[in-house]
């Protein structure tokens, strides 16, 4: 009896293991989805190695609107002010090339004709924490020292709550967006108005947002406040007009870069189920422990 006890054991942890195991599968057309345990996430190699969604079993928490610029997440170079818009073509929606590493994807696109910078996308897996790991690099192709920092855009519906370890008093513009303090945090439960809103904020490292019965919590760098770009900030949230989408968008640290360095910048990817009250001090509780 113990022999047999011992094998069920034995299996039972191989199971573990293997069930722990990331998935990464080739969906065609240069689309790639990357599974660990409830958790996917989809990446449109031949469209700006944007990331198309983000699920937790069926559900999915990032926006599928099929209005341009309004869908999905990207990555962009910080400050803006040096591109404007519309976003740099090479990073945003030209072909990316892919690689599978072991048990990671890789997405690198060409060098920016306008900026001579080449982005790569290093999508893996942390099966400790149960997250998708996103690192971010941006090399310097240009031949001279340049500044850069980096950004990730996630686009989520208009619905739900968005909160961050920032004081309500410090987000700039004042008074653009109903932010409201509660348990030392900031939170926005969504609304619509007919214009375009997007404030700035020194967080702490990390973003959420709840919606759907799901929650989503980015973690990265913490900055102080003199490392983002310049009029550029670690936290940033656009509300764009009407009832359409947010972006949910942090930044790294404004770096310097000589000719042939690069920056590498990683963000952690977290989405689980939540059915309690917000904003609440159990759902901050969650946070914490997600990110810890």
């Amino acid at each position: 009896m113990r022999k047999i006890l011992t094998l069920l054991a034995m299996v039972a942890c191989m199971t573990t293991v293997k069930a722990a195991n990331p998935v990464i599968k080739n969906l065609g057309d240069s689309k790639y989805c990357i599974e660990i345990g409830n958790l996917s996430m989809t990446i449109n190699g031949a469209g700006g190695g944007k990331i198309l969604s983000f699920k937790y079993q069926d559900t999915e928490v990032i926006s599928q609107s099929t209005f341009p610029e309004s869908f999905g997440s990207t990555f962009w170079t910080s400050p803006q002010k040096e591109w404007n818009w519309p976003p740099v073509q090479e990073f945003d929606k030209q072909p990316y090339t892919v690689e599978e590493k072991g048990n990671s994807l890789v997405m690198t696109s060409n060098v920016s004709a306008r900026l001579k910078y080449r982005i790569r996308k290093e999508f893996s897996v942390d099966a400790k924490k149960n997250a998708i790991v996103v690192t971010y690099s941006i090399i310097n192709e240009s031949g001279e020292t340049r500044k850069v920092a980096p950004w990730e855009i996630t686009r989520v519906p208009n619905d739900g709550l968005i909160f961050f370890d920032a004081p309500t008093d410090q987000i700039t513009p004042a008074n653009l967006m109903s932010f409201q303090s509660a348990f030392g945090i900031s939170w926005y439960k969504t609304d619509e108005a007919n214009q375009n809103r997007k404030i700035n904020a020194d967080g702490k490292g990390w973003l959420a947002y709840i919606n759907n019965g799901l929650l989503m919590v980015k973690k990265f760098q913490d900055l102080n406040a003199s490392q983002p770009a310049p009029e550029e900030a670690e936290i940033q949230v656009y509300v764009n007009r009407g009832k359409s989408y947010i972006e949910l968008e942090s930044q790294g640290a404004y770096t310097e870069l000589k000719a042939g360095e690069s920056l590498s910048w990683t963000v952690e990817w977290f989405l689980t189920p939540y059915a309690g009250e917000a904003p609440s001090k159990d759902l901050l509780k969650k946070v914490k422990k997600l990110i810890k």
